[in-house]
């Protein structure tokens, strides 16, 4: 496994432990609209690498470890980094964009990264296939648009403290720096550009209603 995709790993791993086990070290990280909006930047990073528990680190680990091996293989590992600290910040820029008069607003997770991976590694290799719980098949595209639209219902319910507006930031970072590096995609893997495009989609119309 490639050594930069094993450190980010690591570091999620420890840092998250970290906090699942020091309340004062996540709440001095985590994404929060009111601390970010007087002066603390570091936030929309630092968030990135803290979780709510177990099973929110497991599933965007495992979702990178599937994931992130596709773009380093075609794109290289600088390229892999750039999409995934990109699609980070892209997604804490989104939250931002949303939440930036709800100052109370907390949010945790890599999953703004890891969304923009899934979809960097969906347009670049569109025939894949997945075994979801390691059983079912499933096309890689059905996964990646069904992801974003369980961050739809999350982004609806609000009733946990998943960043779940920082997936479609994610995404949108992924989906465009990867188009901006690899232009030949939108004539090679036109139907997938659109496809993929339809969550995001389906996300802004539903904020401009006013259904968030």
């Amino acid at each position: 496994m490639n050594t930069i995709l094993i450190a980010i790993i690591v570091a999620n791993a420890v840092i998250s432990y970290k906090g699942f086990n020091d309340l004062a070290f996540f709440r001095k990280y985590e994404f929060h609209v009111g601390s970010i909006r007087s002066g603390e930047q570091i936030r929309m990073l630092s968030s990135g690498f803290l979780h709510a528990d177990i099973m929110h680190l497991a599933f965007n680990m495992l979702t990178l470890y599937f994931f992130a091996p596709v773009v380093i293989h075609l794109m290289g590992t600088f390229s892999f980094v750039l999409i995934y600290f990109g699609s980070l910040i892209f997604g804490s820029l989104l939250t931002m964009l949303f939440h930036k008069n709800d100052y109370s607003y907390r949010a945790v997770g890599a999953s703004g990264a890891v969304t923009g991976v899934l979809y960097s590694a969906i347009l670049l290799q569109p025939d894949m296939m997945l075994g979801i719980f390691f059983v079912i098949p499933m096309p890689a595209y059905l996964f990646g648009i069904l992801y974003l639209l369980y961050s739809i219902y999350g982004m609806k319910a609000k009733n946990d403290n998943i960043g779940h507006t920082a997936h479609f930031g994610g995404a949108i970072g992924g989906y465009l720096i990867t188009l901006i590096k690899e232009p030949s995609l939108i004539v090679d893997h036109s139907l997938m550009v659109i496809l993929l495009a339809i969550p995001i989609f389906i996300l802004f119309v539903m904020a401009k209603l006013g259904k968030l």
